[in-house]
């Protein structure tokens, strides 16, 4: 549901962004270190919000790559202390249809 609601709002935000750009098309002059540009607003405006995206979505994508790395790196340690103190995880119990579920006649229902 996250995932849906990110989505959602992500493709708001690009609409709200492009609806404003579209409005702003004049050309600007944009000084840079070794020059100037005239640009039209409407590139710079997009250009930016692609940039700022594509900034975002890489430090998303080395956060998750950190994050895989750590969880690999805390099972091994797990594997180790496993194999050092001969501890193993109990196997869940198979419950019984009949434990888990009672019988229609054993519950106690009001009477009509």
């Amino acid at each position: 549901m996250k995932i849906q609601w990110s989505l959602i709002l992500a493709l708001v935000f690009a609409l709200i962004t492009a609806v404003f750009a579209v409005i702003n098309v004049e050309p600007v002059q944009v000084n840079l270190l070794f020059g100037s540009v005239s640009l039209p607003l409407i590139l710079l405006i997009l250009g930016s919000t692609l940039l700022g995206g594509i900034i975002v979505g890489s430090f998303g994508i080395y956060r998750g790559y950190r994050l895989q790395k750590e969880v690999k790196s805390l099972q091994q340690k797990l594997v180790h202390i496993q194999d050092a103190t001969g501890y193993t995880f109990p196997e869940p119990e198979k419950a019984d249809a009949s434990k888990t579920k009672p019988a229609a006649d054993d519950m106690d229902l009001p009477k009509k």
